[in-house]
């Protein structure tokens, strides 16, 4: 991760997730870096993190092929700080086809993950 993101742990040592400072303001990361909310400080995002980080791995995401304009329902299977492994599909059941991303492959923007509320 960036040198300018800082991660956030749970009191037992569980990393939920990211803060990092963007223009004055401060945004909360999941730990593979997708962008959760902004928030007008440090602490508030880092309160967004603790709450919210790991939960919104059970929601469902899209994936998109910005070069296409393609979209695709997902779920998250595993996640870390360095890649992201999604079942394609709506539900994630055994079986399934599936994808890791690297973290790398969504920083240079050839693909994105999009949280879908």
């Amino acid at each position: 991760m960036s040198s300018d993101m800082f991660e956030v742990r749970r009191d037992d040592g569980e990393l939920c997730g990211f803060v990092a400072a963007d223009g004055g303001r401060w945004q909360s990361l999941t730990v593979f870096g997708a962008t959760l909310a902004t928030h007008d400080t440090r602490a508030e995002a880092e309160q967004h993190v603790e709450h919210t980080g790991l939960s919104v791995m059970a929601d469902r995401w899209t994936l998109v092929d910005p070069s296409t304009g393609e979209e695709e329902l997902v779920s998250i299977q595993q996640v870390s700080p360095v890649e992201v492994t999604l079942a394609l599909g709506y539900y994630s059941l055994p079986g399934v086809p599936t994808v890791t991303i690297t973290v790398d492959e969504l920083r240079s923007g050839r693909r994105r993950l999009e949280h879908r509320s």
